[in-house]
C-alpha cells in the first residue's frame, strides 16, 4: 500500500470511527486497527448534545442517529425523595443551538458509524505494540508480529491508550471517588413516556441516580455511587446490593432496576486522567480518551472525541505537505477546549457527588432559587460550539 497520505488508526471505538470517516472525506486512505477480535456492540446509553449531533451531521450519520435515538425533551434534577429541584428549558436550549440533544444505544451509535468504514479498512484481533518513525512515514508494530506503516499514526485506543504510554510514558490513571452501575431495561412509566423524551436525575448523598429513553422503548439508567476504588459487588449480588442502597428512593429508580436483567448491569469504576500539556510527536498523535480521558459528568466523552476527528481532518486538510505541522496545528486548536471539558466534568462530579448534609442543602437551595435560564446558559460555551 502507498503511504501516500495514508492514516494507521489505533482502536475501532467512537473516536476512531469518526476519525476515520472526517479524513476519508479528505481524501485519506485510512486503516482501522482494533485489538477485540469481533466489532461487537457494548455499553450502555450515551448523550449526543447539541454539539455531538452537528458534529454526526458533518460525519453524515446525523439522520441515523437521530432515527435509532431519543430525543432529549426533558432535563429534570431531583432530590432521591422526587422532589424537583431544576428543570431546564430543554426546547428552548435547542432552538439557541439549532440541535436538539439525543440519547441512543452505545452500540446502536458504533454500528451507525461502522457502516460508512469499508471492511479492508477495519482490521480486528491487532493489538498495537510500538511505533517508530522517518521524516516521511511512520512504521507500527503489532503484537503477532505483523508491522506496517502509514504518513501518519492517529492513537484511538481509549482511557488505557497504548499509544498515549508510547508517547508519554506510564501514568496514573485518577480515580473519581465513585462507581457507576448502569443497566438497559425494556420499561414503562406513564409519568415518563417516550414522546415527552421523559427522564430525570435524582441526587442524593454520595449517590446519584439517572433515568432517560434511549429509543426503541428502552430506558438506560445509572446510579453513580462513592465507593472505594476497586470495590467488589457483595455477597448479594450487584443487582440487590444496588437495590438496597436506593431503599426509599422516588420511584421509578427502583422500578427499573428491577426491570433489568442481572446479567445486563454493569459496573465500573470511574477514571479519568490529568490533561497532557501536549498530544503530539511528530507523525503521532492522539484523539478521543486517547487524548483526554474525561469523566462522564458533563456527557461530552463521545462528542469530545467527534470534535477532535473533525479539527484534525481540517488542519491536514490545510496543511497538505506537512502532516507533522497538521498535528500541531490541531493539538492547538483543540487542547485548551478538551482539558476545560475535563476540569468542568470533574468539578460537576465532585459536587453531585457530596455526601456533606449542610452542603447538599445548599446545593439544592441553589439549583431551586437560580433561574433554570441562567443555569442553562453555563453549557453555552460547550453544548452551543460548532466546529
Amino acid at each position: 500500500m502507498s503511504n501516500e497520505k495514508h492514516a494507521v488508526i489505533i482502536g475501532a471505538g467512537l473516536s476512531g470511527l469518526a476519525t476515520a470517516l472526517t479524513l476519508k472525506q479528505k481524501g485519506w486512505q485510512v486503516t482501522l486497527y482494533e485489538q477485540a477480535k469481533e466489532h461487537k456492540g457494548i455499553g450502555a446509553g450515551i448523550v449526543l448534545a447539541a454539539n455531538a449531533m452537528k458534529a454526526l451531521d458533518k460525519l453524515g450519520v446525523g439522520q441515523e442517529v437521530r432515527e435509532l435515538g431519543a430525543t432529549v425533551r426533558s432535563a429534570r434534577i431531583r432530590d432521591w425523595k422526587g422532589n424537583l429541584l431544576v428543570e431546564l428549558p430543554v426546547a428552548e436550549q435547542a432552538e439557541r443551538y439549532g440541535a436538539d440533544s439525543y440519547l441512543i444505544h452505545r452500540a446502536d451509535l458504533q454500528q451507525a458509524l461502522l457502516a460508512k468504514i469499508s471492511t479492508h479498512e477495519l482490521v480486528l484481533g491487532k493489538q498495537f505494540v510500538s511505533f517508530s518513525q522517518e521524516e516521511e512515514r511512520v512504521h507500527v508494530a503489532f503484537a503477532d508480529g505483523s508491522r506496517t506503516h502509514g504518513t501518519i499514526l492517529i492513537g484511538a485506543d481509549g482511557i488505557h491508550s497504548r499509544v498515549r504510554k508510547s508517547l508519554f510514558g506510564e501514568e496514573l490513571m485518577r480515580y473519581s471517588g465513585y462507581t457507576a452501575i448502569r443497566g438497559i431495561a425494556t420499561y414503562q412509566d406513564p409519568r415518563y413516556p417516550l414522546e415527552s423524551g421523559g427522564g430525570f436525575e435524582a441526587w442524593g448523598k454520595g449517590i446519584r441516580f439517572g433515568f432517560s429513553h434511549i429509543g426503541n422503548n428502552r430506558i438506560h439508567w445509572f446510579a453513580a455511587i462513592n465507593a472505594p476504588e476497586g470495590e467488589q459487588d457483595g455477597p448479594m449480588g450487584r443487582k440487590r446490593e444496588t437495590l438496597c442502597r436506593l431503599e426509599g428512593w422516588y420511584e421509578p429508580v427502583r422500578a427499573v432496576i428491577e426491570a433489568t436483567e442481572d446479567a445486563a448491569i454493569l459496573r465500573h469504576d470511574i477514571y479519568d486522567r490529568t490533561p497532557l500539556r501536549r498530544w503530539s510527536e511528530g507523525r503521532v498523535t492522539l484523539v478521543g480518551d486517547a487524548a483526554h480521558p474525561m469523566l462522564p459528568n458533563l456527557g461530552q466523552g463521545a462528542g469530545q472525541g467527534m470534535e477532535d476527528a473533525l479539527v484534525l481532518a481540517r488542519c491536514l486538510a490545510d496543511n497538505d505537505t506537512d502532516s507533522a505541522h497538521a498535528l500541531r496545528m490541531y493539538e492547538e486548536i483543540r487542547k485548551k477546549r478538551a482539558n476545560a471539558i475535563v476540569k468542568g466534568s470533574r468539578l460537576m462530579g465532585t459536587v453531585t457527588q457530596w455526601e456533606n448534609p449542610l452542603a447538599i442543602a445548599a446545593r439544592h437551595f441553589l439549583l431551586k432559587t437560580i433561574p433554570a435560564r441562567i443555569q442553562s446558559r453555563r453549557l453555552d460555551w460547550i453544548v452551543g460550539h460548532e466546529v
